[in-house]
C-alpha cells in the first residue's frame, strides 16, 4: 500500500526542512521527494497537505494514563485517542496506577492495552521503588523486558538519597533512563499552591521553589557521581533552571523537561480557587514562567511533556486545598507551544526538536523522516483557531484551566505506523 503526503512544508530538523511529498509504503517512510518533481501513481492514497506542517510524530514524555486502576478518570485508549487528537503519535505513560506499575504483569498490561486500542504508541515508565514507597528497588531488568523505557517514582519523590544513588546505578545497567519528580516533601509542608503574595492573599499555604530545586541538586549530584542518565521532570522554577544549566556546563548526563502551563500560566491562574489550575509543581511567579521560556530557548529544557494528568469532578471539585493535583493536556500542548514560535522565542524547527526529536533521542528512537523508519508523522494547520471545550474533547476528564480559551493551531492528522489514527 502505498501513501503519498501531497505539498506539505516539511519539518524535521537535522534530516529535512523545506516542501515535500513524503512516500509511505507498507507503514515505513519510503522517501521525501521535492514537491512535483515525481508522478504519483493512481492507485495511491494521497493525502493533501498542501498548507500544513509535516513533522515526525510528536512524542510526549510525561503522562497519566490511570489504568490499571482508575479508568474512571482516563483509560489507556481514551488517553491514547486524546493523544492522537493533540497530535502526539507517543506518549510515555507514568507508573502511579493502581496498582502501581512495579512489576512486569503491569508493565506487559500496558503495552497489550495501547496496542488493542490502536492510537498512540505508549511507551511504559516503571516504578523505581516497589509501590513508589522509596524503599526496595524494582526489578528493573525484568521491566525492561516486559517494555519499560524508563524508571520513575513520579507522583513522589525517592526521598532517600542512598535508595536513589542505588536506583541510578542499577538503571544504569540496563541503560534505562531515570526520571526524577524533584521535590523535598519536608518544605512542602502542607502547601498547595506557590509560595508568595498570591497564596498570601487567598490565605492558602505556600510551596517554595526551593522544595523543587533542593532535590533537582541532590539528583544532579548524584547524577555526576554515578554516570547515570537523569532526566528532571516537570521543572518549573528559576532555581532548578539555573542548576541544570551549570550541570549540562560540566558534561553531567542530565536532560529536562517543562509543561505548557509552566510557560503560559503564572501562580495567578488560581485566583478565585480555581482547583482547575492547581497542580504539583504549582504554577510559580512570572519570574519563573519567563525563565522556563529563556530555557527552552537556549535548550537548557531539552522537552515539552504535558504532565497530562486526568481528574473526575469527585477530586476537582473541592476546597482548593483538598482538591487532587493535576491538569488534562494532551489536546492544548501544541497550541500553546506554537504560542513560543508567535512570540519568537523558538523556530519551527526548535520547537519539532521539543516536542518530537528530543524526547525521541532521550528515548532511545530514531523518528527522522528517512527511508525504513515508522511512518510516524503529524500534520499541522498552524492557523487554526479554535475555542477550547472541555467537554468535546478526547480525554474522558475535564479539568484544564483552558477552558474558553480561543487557541491558535492544532494537529489536522496523526499517522502512527502508516494509518491515520486521527483526523481533524
Amino acid at each position: 500500500m502505498l501513501t503519498v503526503i501531497k505539498d506539505g512544508r516539511v519539518v524535521d530538523p537535522g534530516n529535512a526542512v523545506g516542501s515535500f511529498d513524503v512516500w509511505i509504503k507498507d507503514g515505513c517512510i519510503d522517501e521525501l521527494v521535492p514537491c512535483g518533481e515525481k508522478s504519483i501513481p493512481e492507485d495511491a492514497e494521497v493525502i493533501d497537505a498542501k498548507g500544513l506542517l509535516v513533522v515526525p510524530g510528536l512524542i510526549d514524555v510525561h503522562v497519566h494514563l490511570r489504568e490499571p486502576g482508575e479508568e474512571y478518570k482516563e483509560t489507556i485508549e481514551t488517553g491514547a485517542r486524546s493523544a492522537a487528537a493533540g497530535g502526539f503519535t507517543a506518549v510515555c505513560a507514568m507508573p502511579n496506577t493502581k496498582p502501581v506499575n512495579d512489576i512486569p504483569e503491569i508493565t506487559s498490561f500496558i503495552v497489550k492495552q495501547a496496542k488493542a486500542a490502536g492510537y498512540a504508541k505508549v511507551y511504559p515508565v516503571a516504578a523505581i521503588t516497589g509501590g513508589l514507597s522509596g524503599g526496595s528497588l524494582c526489578e528493573f531488568g525484568e521491566l525492561k523486558q516486559a517494555g519499560a523505557v524508563a524508571v520513575s517514582d513520579d507522583g513522589r519523590p525517592v526521598e532517600d538519597g542512598q535508595i536513589m544513588r542505588r536506583a541510578m546505578e542499577y538503571a544504569k545497567g540496563f541503560g534505562m533512563l531515570v526520571i526524577s519528580h524533584c521535590e523535598e516533601l519536608s518544605l512542602v509542608a502542607g502547601g498547595c499552591m506557590n509560595e508568595g503574595l498570591t497564596a498570601t492573599r487567598m490565605g492558602l499555604a505556600g510551596i517554595p521553589n526551593i522544595s523543587e530545586s533542593m532535590m533537582v541538586i541532590r539528583d544532579i549530584s548524584l547524577a555526576e557521581l554515578t554516570g547515570a542518565h537523569l532526566h528532571v521532570a516537570h521543572v518549573s522554577t528559576h532555581e532548578s533552571i539555573e542548576a541544570i544549566r551549570e550541570a549540562k556546563k560540566r558534561e553531567i548526563s542530565v536532560t529536562a523537561e517543562t509543561a505548557p502551563h509552566y510557560f503560559t500560566l503564572t501562580d495567578e491562574a488560581v485566583t478565585g480557587y480555581d482547583t482547575n489550575a492547581k497542580m504539583n509543581p504549582p504554577l510559580r511567579t512570572e519570574q519563573d514562567r519567563q525563565a522556563v521560556r529563556e530555557a527552552l530557548a537556549d535548550g537548557t529544557l531539552d522537552v515539552i511533556a504535558t504532565d497530562h494528568a486526568p481528574h473526575s469532578i469527585l477530586e476537582k471539585d473541592l476546597e482548593f486545598n483538598r482538591a487532587m493535583n493535576g491538569i488534562i493536556g494532551l489536546e492544548t500542548s501544541l497550541p500553546l507551544s506554537l504560542q513560543l514560535v508567535r512570540d519568537g522565542v523558538l523556530t519551527l524547527e526548535d520547537l519539532v526538536t521539543r516536542m518530537s526529536k528530543r524526547p525521541a533521542q532521550i528515548l532511545g528512537l530514531d523518528n527522522s523522516l528517512i527511508k525504513g523508519r515508522p511512518a510516524d508523522l503529524t500534520l499541522i494547520d498552524e492557523e487554526a483557531e479554535w475555542t477550547v471545550v472541555a467537554s468535546q474533547l478526547q480525554s474522558k476528564s475535564a479539568n484544564t484551566p483552558f477552558e474558553g480559551w480561543t487557541m491558535k493551531g492544532r494537529a489536522v492528522r496523526t499517522i502512527v505506523d502508516g494509518k491515520s489514527v486521527f483526523i481533524g
